[in-house]
């Protein structure tokens, strides 16, 4: 849930653009009969369709960096051809793209049109090659030979599952035009990779398109089995801008003290932990290291007590919600955005590792005896992609991991896209903030009532 209202309009509408454009390439191509290619032979190379024209666009990591209040709002780097095509045209294979421009079939007009053109009509408006790295001025027109509308893929619905877009959908805690944020379920990966058969990434892409064009894109991870808020960006340039959102917070806390730092971005999670914290609330300051394993491929984060050791700034804050049984609720607020770091630093720094945390409360666990309790009053539902909707409490024998990302304060990227719509001269530093909550998962809650009984 989130505590302020969607915004009405899109700044950047590429993502329509983009589809747009790939309609015209279908309905002319596909205008045409095979026999008529046929006969037509080479004729189709000699056909042009135009890209949208060249608009310059503000920085997105400028416009990031405004919002969080560290620099003034500025143009970013120059446009490249080729960046401009990959931005129309994200259905289009990456190698395609690169070889229509070894190949030196991409022109370059200053027009503001949308139709086909012949060959001798590119000769008459003296329409010229252009390479990828060519930068582009306002108004220009890039063209693309018709022929590659035969490779642009067909939008595919067979390979989604009704029930498994509707459990994604029902992840949404909060969706703008920039923006969708799910309470990330455990056991889900954030992102795909060599052994992984679902992941966020993947899903957002096959379930929370909605109408747009382009995926979600991810801007922040959560751990594998850690819950809660996740954000991703709707456009490339929303992503773009939330990136350096999240990577400046990190920066500003390592240039700044910490009770200078605007506190733009916030989050806070929930966790339960083996043991009580000697202080009941606290900063910790705990650099990190990656060390390698033994096997040699593997790796684990730990806190650098070594100086000489390169290491990372990490800082946490963290208070005691209350105790009981051996056991401690923490909320903790992370200042860094370290890999691990929270896990870590209640392990290494706090000597109370998270439940369910076998890589880094491993000699805490191997003692540790399920919590008696009555029978569970939680109900529980069949869920897809594999996923586990039962057990994991501090009444099993092996507990899943309590750590969930309970609460974010984020600025509001849709409000800022619109400001900056309407008017260039504003303070991007004070728009507004969406408050989002996420509901914890049915094992925190258990392991609540479990220790509250």
């Amino acid at each position: 849930m989130a505590s302020l209202r969607p915004c009405r309009r899109q700044l950047w509408t590429r993502s329509q653009t983009s589809s747009s454009t790939f309609q015209v390439l279908r309905s002319l191509y596909s205008a045409t009969t095979s026999q008529d290619r046929e006969q037509a032979g080479q004729d189709n190379f000699h056909k042009w369709v135009t890209l949208p024209p060249f608009s310059p666009q503000m920085d997105a990591s400028s416009i990031g960096r405004e919002i969080a209040g560290r620099n003034p709002i500025g143009r970013g780097e120059p446009i490249t051809a080729l960046k401009w095509v990959r931005r129309c045209c994200p259905q289009l294979p990456m190698s395609l793209v690169q070889k229509l421009f070894r190949l030196r079939q991409v022109r370059k007009e200053l027009a503001n049109s949308n139709q086909l053109f012949t060959e001798e009509e590119v000769k008459q408006k003296k329409i010229k090659r252009v390479s990828a790295k060519d930068t582009l001025d306002s108004g220009d027109v890039i063209l693309l030979p018709i022929t590659v509308q035969e490779l642009v893929p067909e939008t595919k619905d067979s390979s989604s599952n009704e029930d498994e877009v509707k459990f994604m959908r029902s992840l949404v805690l909060y969706k703008d035009p920039d923006i969708i944020v799910l309470n990330k379920p455990p056991g889900l990966p954030v992102q795909g990779g060599v052994g992984i058969k679902y992941s966020v990434d993947a899903l957002a892409a096959m379930a929370l398109k909605y109408d747009y064009s382009e995926p979600p894109r991810l801007v922040h991870r959560l751990d594998r089995e850690s819950s809660g808020v996740l954000v991703l960006g709707r456009t490339q340039t929303s992503a773009a801008i939330l990136h350096s959102i999240f990577r400046d917070k990190t920066s500003e806390v390592e240039s700044n003290d910490v009770n200078d730092v605007q506190k733009v971005l916030q989050k806070k999670y929930w966790a339960l932990v083996i043991g009580i914290p000697r202080l009941l609330k606290g900063l910790i300051s705990a650099p990190l290291a990656k060390i390698v394993l033994e096997d040699g491929k593997s790796d684990r984060i730990t806190i650098a007590r070594d100086v000489s050791t390169p290491s990372q700034h990490a800082l946490t804050e963290y208070k005691v919600i209350r105790s009981a049984n051996g056991y401690s609720w923490l909320e903790l607020h992370p200042l860094t955005g370290r890999k691990h770091q929270l896990r870590v630093h209640c392990a290494e720094a706090l000597g109370t590792p998270i439940v369910g945390d076998y890589k880094y409360g491993w000699k805490a666990h191997r003692n540790l005896e399920p919590v008696p309790s009555l029978q569970s009053e939680f109900e529980h539902e069949m869920l897809p992609f594999g996923l586990e909707s039962q057990g994991g409490s501090i009444s099993d024998k092996e507990p899943r991991m309590h750590l969930h990302c309970r609460e974010m304060t984020l600025p509001n990227i849709a409000s800022a896209m619109q400001q900056l719509e309407s008017s260039t001269n504003l303070d991007l530093s004070k728009i507004d903030v969406l408050d989002l909550v996420a509901p914890v998962p049915w094992y925190m809650k258990e392991s609540w009532e479990i220790l509250n009984y």
